[in-house]
């Protein structure tokens, strides 16, 4: 199925950068759907289970949540544990008037966060 016809926004447990491409492939996303996840693995890293809504705050402080919204919020555990949850937006979301994570940083992001980082080594051997 195309969730992307269900839904318009998605949170995704940010559990690391591989468990994010497989789901971004697999459910074929774009990079706008997988912004919030991406940003708060950069700014917050691997917060388990909380990442969700440090991501349902990113959309907040974006000012992307619109009443009658749909939000899929997916999390992930270990083995074959897996929950989610549908929000329906009751109305739009003013982020001026609600308490935000993002909303002190939220102009700096998003940001390019390179898909593979070089990792220089030196093999330069000093004699004492």
């Amino acid at each position: 199925p195309n969730f992307k016809f269900a839904f318009e926004h998605f949170c995704i447990h940010a559990g690391g950068r591989a468990v994010l491409d497989a789901i971004e492939k697999n459910l074929e996303l774009t990079q706008l759907h997988m912004e919030p996840a991406k940003m708060t693995l950069y700014r917050f890293g691997n917060t388990s289970s909380s990442s969700i809504w440090y991501q349902l705050a990113y959309l907040e402080a974006k000012r992307r949540i619109n009443k009658g919204d749909r939000i899929w919020q997916i999390g992930f555990g270990s083995g074959f544990k897996c929950n989610s949850v549908v929000w329906h937006a009751l109305r739009t979301i003013k982020p001026t008037r609600e308490r935000n994570p993002w909303m002190e940083e939220i102009d700096k992001f998003p940001i390019k966060v390179p898909k593979v980082s070089t990792i220089v080594i030196s093999t330069k051997k000093e004699l004492i």
